[in-house]
């Protein structure tokens, strides 16, 4: 069976018969061309895998066949050979997009190399990649028969994002589907571990975390911030609401070339919720103290919209550098992006804020992009899935002003820059039936209020709030929480709700998704 089809062009290819003849007893078909003139009319009627291109012959240069043959078909991978080893002519072939440069002598390695590479890679990718997937798979499953601590979570969630970013680009299916199985069994083992030992969490020494106690979203400040503001370094701060590890993952590839990173992983509290995990990490406090010490400043008891919720971010950060003993001068800066423009304006401006003490970012556009899945049917059939997702959030960062801030950061050696984020978000799934009365919370992923009830196996009772460090609301006598990729829906029209958000992105409930995140610090190159 023909492996592959190829094109060489070389006015001397009488001297490279040994190498034609290696290439057609592997496997490969291959022919030739003397000149640029009789290459590119091949190339008009064939498709060829690969070409090999001599750089120097008579007629049209090498340089001139390699834009004729891109614009006939710039899908073909060219190979460049010549004996020309000016720097001059390897930069203009990189600019006319060459895919890659050997310089003659060429061996049989080298030239197997290149089809392997360009013709056989993918094939070979996707191998070595279902070997490796299906061997960490068995030990994954292995593992979860064990006893396991946050430190093992936190790994195992790592590793399921990992291969599901790897499938993105293999797209085997049934791999897929093994995989999207493999999440629901962790998420439902990871719920039960989290209702069995989060009190204990919550209640541990703030200053004694580890991979059996995680830092959670009160310790963020102090464990990833502080030590930096100590040392005197100018910090910016970077809270991207609602983002998960994978999105995070897309961000990062774009900005490899202006940094280098330093990633760890912290456990949002519960509800894993903007208003209640935002205001914790910039008060460094739980819910519940943020309201006994700043009761002006905790709206999320009241009916309030959700973005007056958390208005006093920037007054609960100050409070947090009073208590801290850091001394700012007034000097602290805090910005929420919530549209396209003001964002340009910041980018614009960001200099302006390069010599406060501290400047706390915070990006509502992730967010939004969760939130508006559910509600506009082009994005829904733009990001059908969890890779698709994915690529919107790349494609989301990539013309965003975030992206143009950092880029602009990344010239400055005299700062610090964090990056994380108060909670990430599940694709919810499957609606499980609540009861509850009109003065219940409205969210989807948990219920607080009088008398709430829901299937145990899919919500996690909670009946005294003020135990799990959140404010009690003085009628509850029972609270929920949803486990895994559950959401819940009222009796009334309950068709009708399962329907409209079956298939949402949601945050608020006890899943790896959501609750356990990244926190970055970058450094500039």
């Amino acid at each position: 069976m023909k492996k592959g089809k190829i094109l060489w062009i070389d006015d001397e290819i009488e001297l490279l018969k040994p190498h034609i003849i290696l290439l057609n007893q592997r496997g490969f078909e291959t022919e030739t061309a003397t000149n640029g003139e009789d290459a590119i009319e091949m190339v008009r009627r064939t498709h060829y895998d690969l070409i090999f291109l001599d750089e120097m012959m008579v007629g049209i240069s090498g340089l001139e066949t390699l834009s004729r043959i891109k614009e006939i078909d710039s899908t073909t991978p060219i190979v460049m050979v010549t004996k020309n080893e000016a720097e001059s002519v390897m930069e203009e072939a990189i600019g006319k997009k060459i895919d890659d440069y050997l310089t003659k002598p060429v061996n049989p390695t080298q030239i197997l190399l290149a089809c392997k590479k360009f013709i056989e890679g993918e094939r070979i990718e996707k191998e070595k990649f279902t070997q490796d997937y299906l061997s960490g798979f068995a030990q994954l499953s292995m593992k979860m028969l064990e006893p396991l601590n946050w430190g093992d979570w936190r790994d195992i969630y790592i590793q399921l994002v990992n291969w599901s970013i790897e499938l993105d680009r293999h797209n085997e299916e049934g791999l897929i589907q093994t995989l999207q199985d493999k999440w629901r069994e962790c998420n439902t083992e990871f719920s039960k571990f989290v209702e069995n030992n989060y009190i204990d969490w919550i209640n541990h020494p703030n200053d004694k975390r580890n991979d059996d106690y995680p830092v959670l979203s009160p310790h963020v400040s102090d464990y990833y911030v502080l030590p930096h503001l100590r040392e005197g370094k100018k910090v910016f701060y970077f809270v991207v609401d609602c983002m998960r590890l994978d999105q995070w993952l897309m961000m990062k590839e774009l900005l490899q070339p202006y940094y280098t990173f330093k990633t760890n992983y912290y456990s949002s509290i519960l509800p894993t919720a903007t208003p209640y995990a935002r205001n914790s990490i910039f008060a460094g406090l739980y819910p519940i103290d943020i309201k006994k010490y700043f009761p002006q400043w905790w709206n999320v008891d009241s009916n309030t919209e959700d973005h007056k919720q958390n208005a006093y971010e920037k007054e609960l950060l100050e409070t947090w550098l009073e208590r801290r003993r850091i001394k700012t001068n007034g000097r602290v800066g805090f910005i929420k992006i919530f549209d396209t423009d003001f964002g340009r304006k910041i980018e614009r401006e960001i200099n302006d804020y390069v010599d406060n003490s501290i400047t706390a970012v915070v990006i509502n556009a992730v967010d939004m992009i969760a939130h508006s899945r559910s509600d506009y049917a082009i994005l829904k059939e733009i990001a059908p899935d969890e890779a698709a997702y994915r690529s919107l959030t790349s494609s989301w960062f990539r013309h965003s002003s975030l992206f143009g801030i950092l880029k602009s950061l990344s010239e400055r050696k005299d700062i610090k820059i964090i990056i994380t984020t108060d909670h990430g978000s599940i694709r919810c799934m499957r609606g499980v039936k609540v009861l509850g009365d009109r003065d219940t919370s409205t969210n989807l992923r948990y219920k607080f209020g009088k008398n709430v009830k829901a299937d145990k196996r899919h919500a996690m009772q909670i009946p005294d709030l003020t135990k799990y460090k959140i404010p009690s609301l003085g009628i509850s006598v029972n609270n929920i929480i949803a486990k895994e990729d559950y959401y819940f829906v009222y009796p009334t029209d309950y068709h009708q709700y399962l329907n409209r958000y079956k298939d949402s992105l949601q945050h608020g409930g006890i899943s790896l998704e959501e609750m356990i995140v990244p926190i970055i610090e970058l450094e500039q190159r």
